[in-house]
């Protein structure tokens, strides 16, 4: 059975930290739904790692959606301020916020928190977690008036379980909390926020760095597969019910009935650590 996306055409999103991962993969789950895309970042040329911002808006317009590459510093609240400003000019509304713009720090990263500089902390919380409280800040403003729209907080299973170090632990469960209190305030006036949890992604950062990162990519999903997740999301008008959840992006595949790119579908890390 072959799978559709849903039509999201004419649905205004933004989608920070896009140039390359899973932010590139969401942005292109939802211009293969034939979404707008702001493609947000600051890549503009590529650097040790591949992936622009202006590669991804590119891709999205490949996919039938339209594309637009946005240069936004997430870590400098006045260049998101004008970015929300710009996509009210050209638009006058926000449909779907992705928030995924993260920052992570150089050097050794998987030791004890006592054998690492206090610095990551700072690195990984305000291009993380603090970045996106300050674009769902935006984004609420606007659609709490319109009384619709989705937040999506890329989260992961560090949350839950031991990754990578205490600091990204922490700022991931921060962002899971955030999701949980802005879902509850948000979902009275119509406006759907939640966290998502992909596997272990492909990304291009994790094929080049395994061990810097301490997963084994060889049995990940492709970034694709949590943009269908969250293009599913944006289209289901049930979705509200799940206001504050954390949500597992391959329980969401089963769920939505969507596969990856390569026609698999990934399980859920959730229900293999249950076993």
């Amino acid at each position: 059975m072959t799978w559709s996306p849903p039509d999201l055409r004419g649905k205004i999103c933004i989608v920070t930290g896009a140039s390359r991962g899973v932010g590139k993969g969401i942005a292109l789950g939802l211009g293969e739904a034939g979404a707008t895309v702001y493609v947000t970042g600051r890549s503009e040329t590529a650097g040790a790692l591949p992936g622009t911002i202006g590669e991804t808006a590119d891709a999205v317009r490949a996919l039938g959606g339209v594309g637009l590459a946005v240069r936004c510093d997430h870590a400098i609240d006045e260049e998101v301020e004008a970015l929300f400003a710009r996509v009210d000019a050209e638009h006058g509304r926000v449909d779907v916020l992705v928030n995924n713009a993260f920052a992570i720090p150089e050097g050794k990263l998987t030791a004890p928190f006592w054998e690492l500089p206090i610095a990551q902390w700072d690195v990984m919380h305000r291009v993380g977690l603090r970045s996106h409280y300050v674009a769902a800040w935006h984004a609420a403003q606007r659609m709490v008036p319109a009384r619709r729209g989705l937040i999506v907080n890329v989260s992961s299973f560090g949350a839950k379980i031991q990754a990578v170090n205490v600091a990204y632990g922490v700022g991931k469960a921060g962002v899971d909390r955030m999701s949980r209190d802005m879902g509850r305030e948000l979902a009275p006036h119509g406006v759907l926020a939640v966290s998502i949890w992909p596997g272990i992604v492909k990304t291009e950062r994790l094929l080049l760095e395994p061990e810097r990162l301490g997963f084994d990519p060889s049995k990940g999903e492709s970034p694709q597969f949590s943009g269908r997740a969250v293009a599913c999301l944006a289209a289901d008008p049930r979705a509200i019910e799940h206001a504050g959840e954390a949500l597992v992006v391959a329980e969401l595949g089963e769920h939505y009935g969507f596969p990856d790119l390569d026609g698999s579908r990934p399980r859920s890390m959730r229900r293999d650590r249950a076993r």
